[in-house]
């Protein structure tokens, strides 16, 4: 399988890439063995799932902090290509309105080694604002303020200033909202303080789904998402992200893989990880999994690990979010088109 390079600084070769989404097949490689991908006629014309991922070697410098300059450069540029602008305020344009108020889900259960990034978060809302949207307008969250603290969020409410909190300051709808297997009270942050979602998750292993990044990235919205991990999360991860208050308000997937897990998550183990200095962007949220595990089984042949099919955890709550039932995404290679920037 080929993978399509893009160069950050060349207009032309981001077009070209976009033609391409519609009639080529630049993917990333499958796994071939596990019966996951829809049925599609060889050569068929289809329009693709863009999917995005932005390297920059030199992102944390000579040490090891990432460098803030340097990630607002690599976010611009995963974002002009994925949408096909030389303006990258023109990119945040498209999915924002003056007057909306937006959340940025983050995950920061892997404390401070492998959670969302700071400087990431820090440039998306800096592209917000320029967009229009007020900073007051703008929630950072996750379930728990004492961790988003833990890892360099500090909590801040109210104010002419970005929001950053947990839903246990304002707790969870009293209804359970229901779909399929799942039944879960929701943050009030999702249903009363955010217009539109911006998906932030982590890139890593997971020792029950097999891989969690965009998708499982909504358990950190429910109260109850100890009982969603039974059969490897499936089909509890694709039924969650059903229910209309998620799938009606994510707008955008901004996956941190700058140190990234291949092996022991969801938890930091240091030797376990590597500093992968890359963002995965899409529309996209089963694209973008299916991106992120290949990503993943490609560092853990590297290390002379099995697959995660052969160590019995596949991530195949993949294919149930693809599958005819669900519709969130599409899992099907020929159907992904991948740009690396």
């Amino acid at each position: 399988m080929r993978r399509l390079i893009i160069s950050a600084t060349c207009n032309t070769g981001r077009r070209d890439f976009l033609k391409k989404c519609l009639t080529g097949a630049a993917v990333l490689g499958a796994s071939g063995r596990m019966g996951l991908l829809a049925a599609a006629e060889q050569g068929e014309a289809v329009a693709k799932s863009r999917v995005v991922i932005a390297r920059d070697a030199m992102l944390r410098g000579a040490g090891t902090t990432v460098d803030s300059r340097r990630m607002s450069n690599l976010l611009d540029r995963a974002m002009q290509t994925l949408f096909d602008r030389d303006n990258p305020i023109e990119t945040w344009k498209k999915l924002v309105r003056p007057g909306e108020t937006v959340g940025l889900k983050v995950n920061v259960l892997g404390g401070r080694g492998l959670s969302s990034n700071l400087q990431l978060v820090e440039a998306i809302c800096e592209r917000l604002q320029q967009a229009g949207i007020k900073a007051s307008d703008i929630v950072v969250w996750d379930r728990d303020s004492d961790e988003m603290e833990h890892v360099g969020f500090h909590v801040a409410t109210g104010g002419n200033r970005v929001q950053y909190f947990g839903t246990d300051r304002v707790g969870y709808e009293p209804d359970l909202a229901t779909h399929g297997s799942v039944g879960s009270r929701l943050s009030k942050i999702l249903t009363q303080r955010c217009h539109v979602m911006i998906n932030v998750p982590v890139l890593k292993d997971h020792g029950g789904a097999g891989v969690t990044a965009a998708l499982k990235n909504m358990y950190g919205v429910i109260h109850n998402p100890k009982k969603l991990h039974p059969n490897g999360c499936n089909p509890y991860i694709a039924d969650l992200n059903m229910l209309p208050e998620i799938r009606s308000k994510m707008r955008l997937t901004v996956c941190d893989a700058t140190t990234a897990c291949f092996e022991g998550g969801p938890g930091y183990i240091p030797e376990y990880s590597w500093k992968n200095n890359a963002l995965i962007v899409s529309q996209d949220p089963v694209a973008l999994d299916y991106t992120g595990w290949q990503v993943i089984e490609r560092k853990r042949a590297e290390k002379g690990l099995k697959t995660l099919d052969s160590s019995g955890k596949a991530p195949r709550y993949i294919a149930t979010a693809a599958d005819a039932q669900h519709r969130l995404g599409t899992n099907d290679p020929r159907r992904i088109a991948v740009a690396e920037v």
